[in-house]
């Protein structure tokens, strides 16, 4: 990867590897979320992912996550703005703000610990989908957030 390359290349000039390693590894994409139709407001649940390795916030299966995770929303720069539920840590939501990465992400901090000291990750919430009845995944709902147009 190029040095520095968040800092010194637009979104649309990033080569895949690097489109990747702008993943911060927080888990919160792979929070289930519940969109109201009529309202267009979308739920966040403290549910994770079925995918979901919750301890270390990776994806078990990433290479295979669409076929076995029908849900499972790739996030690319085409769709990155229709992506507004992206928490504001999200460095592919910073980026694409126009903002720099947080001083705690781990490309600026060289490893994850400090994501992980300040809780930026889902591990120490999250609860497997596994474990949750689909009729108590309203039950499980942390955050509800209006969706501007």
């Amino acid at each position: 990867m190029r040095e520095r390359f968040w800092e010194r290349y637009p979104l649309h000039e990033l080569t895949g590897e690097e489109w990747e390693a702008l993943c911060d590894g927080c888990g919160q994409c792979c929070l289930l979320k519940l969109e109201d139709a009529d309202t267009g407001q979308v739920a966040v649940l403290n549910v994770a992912c079925e995918l979901l390795d919750i301890p270390s916030c990776r994806c078990s299966d990433y290479a295979n996550r669409f076929a076995r995770v029908p849900g499972c929303t790739r996030l690319t720069l085409e769709r990155v703005e229709q992506f507004r539920w992206l928490p504001h840590s999200c460095a592919y939501r910073r980026l694409y703000e126009g903002r720099k990465l947080a001083a705690w992400h781990p490309l600026n901090a060289g490893d994850d610990r400090r994501l992980r000291r300040k809780g930026i990750d889902v591990s120490s919430f999250a609860v497997s989908q596994r474990e949750v009845p689909e009729e108590h995944l309203e039950d499980h709902i942390i955050a509800v957030l209006p969706i501007d147009d």
